[in-house]
């Protein structure tokens, strides 16, 4: 009886394990297992609500609106998206959606508050609704065209928004909507965001309220010159064949111009953008109702223009240039001051990103150097303060910081260490939301005075409260480190090791990778699900920054210049060197796995170094750069149509006969930005060279597969790739 009762409680006790085991299946179900993490946090405008997207428990993909006292108190739901559903989304939204990365969001996705703080604009499914505080919402519009990028006027009378290729108003008090253009259609459309603006500028979109609410900046975009990419969105129900304008690079861009608008539908007047009509249209900020700054960018994107223009003739003027011999990164840093000619910048001309002033007539440095500075989140003119995002002590943790706008003293962190921090504050740097998250801690989000005092938690996710907890116990930590690049640079990598391994014991590993530039994997913050699961399945799980990699200064990013596919190739090997001398690694079963950027470099080391890895997954891969579009593949290779040699070497396709270890090849049907074309011509390449790989497609989904029962069908099959090729862990 004795044995028997011990049989018996091993049998408990191995069910109980199994139990905690973190299945891939459970890491994309519903709710999901980091907690109800709110997002698209808000203050209101007179500083007494907190609002913020929720999402739901049975569907981790749909989220509601939600609101609560910033003095506390219950927090409700405001707008239930289920009873506020429209029409269906249009190609056209779908689209704009991949390129601000909601894709596969389903209910509220976005919100804004009404200038009196009183009620919230909430688009939903195309179809524009005013809820306020307390009561039932009203809808606004009910078109067969759907409705986007809707924009409130400062003085909370108006709605702007897009249907079809015009800007339209709708008038709040005479419940009234009119079209503010009336010429797009075809190739042309008004207030839009083109493709490149939207994916590679995450500029997303085209009108610009004046501070007087009596006027709009507006863009008109002629797409007649860009290039036309038959796309066949292949998916479960049937083909849909659209006709997509692409700019591939070294082809046309969309010519954008810009109106200025006035709402009582007088004469609109152009901005004089220069007489090169091939240029982009990076930013627009007005400074008062007078005046506004246009941020003009050259093709080659080594000169960033700031003009002045007057709103009442279109003429501008030079205030001042970033030039750089690579490249000049985008933000929206651009914070208009008092007076309407003043405003704080962030400019790399020092090598790092640092807050500047313009007086009118000069730049001047806010920051010291060893802030790399990210985001201006809010300014207190009257009290000579800034509160700024950045990196300061290690590059590991993004923090929230506050700095003199005289630039005396030092700035002062106003988030804790060990973890990295998100923030949103009002408008006069009061109060502050924080999202912090750490390797052991879920994100949760504070209340946070000025001087960094925690006042109270809006959403603790306390660890043992979320739906990780029974799994919480087998929680593995990173290692992080450091290696040494050719060039002398560090470079930070993560390593998450098997628990229970016994000396000796050696295990597989997943390396994964993206390599690419204005991206950075490695922090301190709560980490994937998906990398809990497979170092609990006995898999090490090892990422890398390379050189090229974000929030390093211009000298980590430069390397990179019309040479992708070389230094981040050598950094990417000089790691796994290091990988495979751990004494806990079985040399023999390393794996890389990369997506997007990292599918390109999963080929390209697979490629150019063929004996270095067992096995490799490649993920919505770009192959040939000449397929991918002007404003991200131009700022690293230049132009193809006057130098296409840096392409000819980046091309991942004319090594495919190089390629001696298992390949699988992943990506969507209606991938609308590293298009199906790209693993299309590595197949050819692969096929022609007579190299077996194997692939797996998914029918009707775009660059991310975000919907779980296809998340979880994807990792399966990478998994069982990988005990086919590794071996079980």
């Amino acid at each position: 009886m004795r044995h028997l009762l011990g049989a018996l409680a091993g049998v408990l006790m191995t069910a109980s394990a199994a139990a905690a085991e973190l299945a891939i299946e459970r890491v994309f179900a519903s709710p999901a297992l980091s907690g109800d993490v709110p997002r698209a946090l808000t203050l209101s405008p007179d500083g007494t609500h907190i609002a913020y997207l929720k999402p739901r428990a049975d569907d981790a993909l749909r989220a509601d609106l939600w609101v609560e006292p910033v003095a506390g108190g219950e927090a409700r739901m405001v707008a239930d998206s289920l009873a506020m559903g429209g029409s269906a989304l249009t190609e056209a939204e779908l689209q704009r959606r991949e390129r601000a990365r909601l894709a596969g969001a389903r209910g509220i996705v976005e919100y804004g508050w009404t200038a009196d703080g009183r009620a919230f604009l909430v688009p939903v499914d195309g179809d524009l609704w005013l809820q306020p505080l307390e009561g039932p919402a009203r809808r606004l519009t009910r078109a067969a065209e759907n409705d986007t990028d809707a924009r409130l006027s400062p003085d909370g009378r108006m709605v702007s928004f897009v249907r079809g290729a015009n800007l339209w108003l709708f008038d709040l008090a005479a419940n009234a909507e009119r079209p503010l253009t009336t010429g797009g259609g075809g190739t042309v459309s008004h207030g839009v965001a083109e493709f490149v603006a939207q994916e590679e500028m995450k500029r997303m979109t085209g009108q610009w309220w004046a501070p007087d609410s009596r006027k709009l900046a507006v863009t008109r975009v002629d797409e007649g010159d860009v290039k036309v990419a038959v796309r066949a969105a292949i998916g479960s129900d049937g083909t849909r064949v659209t006709e997509q304008r692409y700019p591939f690079a070294g082809t046309p861009n969309a010519r954008v111009e810009l109106e200025i608008r006035p709402v009582d539908g007088g004469a609109p007047v152009r901005v004089d953008l220069g007489s090169d009509p091939d240029i982009y249209l990076a930013r627009v900020d007005w400074l008062s109702p007078e005046r506004l700054v246009v941020q003009r960018q050259t093709r080659d994107q080594k000169r960033l223009d700031l003009l002045e223009v007057d709103a009442a003739t279109g003429r501008s003027r030079l205030l001042f240039a970033e030039t750089s011999a690579t490249w000049i990164n985008l933000h929206d840093n651009l914070k208009p001051l008092a007076g309407g000619t003043r405003f704080l910048w962030t400019s790399e001309r020092d090598g790092v990103s640092r807050l500047m002033l313009w007086d009118g007539r000069r730049l001047r440095a806010v920051t010291p150097r060893d802030l790399l500075v990210d985001e201006v989140v809010a300014v207190d003119e009257a009290a000579g303060l800034a509160f700024v995002t950045g990196f300061r002590e290690t590059p590991l943790e993004k923090a929230l910081f506050r700095v003199r706008l005289d630039g005396r003293g030092r700035p002062v962190r106003l988030t804790k260490a060990g973890g990295s921090a998100e923030a949103v504050m009002d408008r006069g740097g009061t109060v502050a939301l924080v999202t912090w998250s750490s390797p052991a801690q879920p994100p949760q989000v504070t209340l946070v005075s000025r001087e960094g005092a925690q006042i109270r938690f809006v959403s603790e996710n306390r660890i043992e409260d979320t739906p990780y907890a029974p799994f919480a116990a087998g929680h593995v930590l990173p290692k992080f480190g450091t290696l040494v690049a050719s060039d002398g640079q560090e470079m930070h990598w993560m390593m998450m090791v098997p628990p229970g391994l016994r000396e000796g014991e050696r295990a597989p590993v997943l390396f994964e990778v993206y390599g690419g530039p204005g991206v950075q994997r490695v922090r301190r913050a709560w980490g994937s699900m998906v990398h809990q699961s497979l170092v609990r399945r006995g898999h090490v799980v090892f990422v890398m920054d390379n050189r090229g990699s974000a929030n390093r200064g211009v000298g980590f990013e430069a390397p990179l210049h019309r040479a992708l596919g070389t230094v981040e190739v050598e950094d990417q090997l000089r790691a796994l060197a290091f990988v495979k001398a751990q004494p806990f690694v079985d040399p023999e079963r390393v794996a890389v796995y990369g997506w997007s950027y990292g599918g390109y470099m999963a080929l390209r080391l697979m490629t150019k170094a063929p004996e270095a890895f067992a096995a490799g997954v490649a993920g919505a891969p770009v192959t040939d750069w000449r397929l991918y579009d002007t404003h991200y593949t131009e700022r690293y290779l230049g132009n193809p149509s006057l130098d296409d040699a840096p392409y000819r070497a980046a091309d991942v396709t004319i090594d495919a006969a190089r390629l001696a270890r298992p390949l699988l090849l992943i990506h969507g049907l209606a991938d609308d930005n590293v298009v199906f074309d790209h693993s299309a011509r590595m197949m050819a390449a692969l096929q022609a060279a007579g190299r077996p790989f194997e692939t797996m497609v998914y029918p009707g989904q775009a660059h991310g597969i975000r919907e779980p029962a296809l998340a979880t069908h994807m990792w399966m099959t990478i998994l069982r790739f990988l005990d086919r090729n590794l071996g079980a862990p």
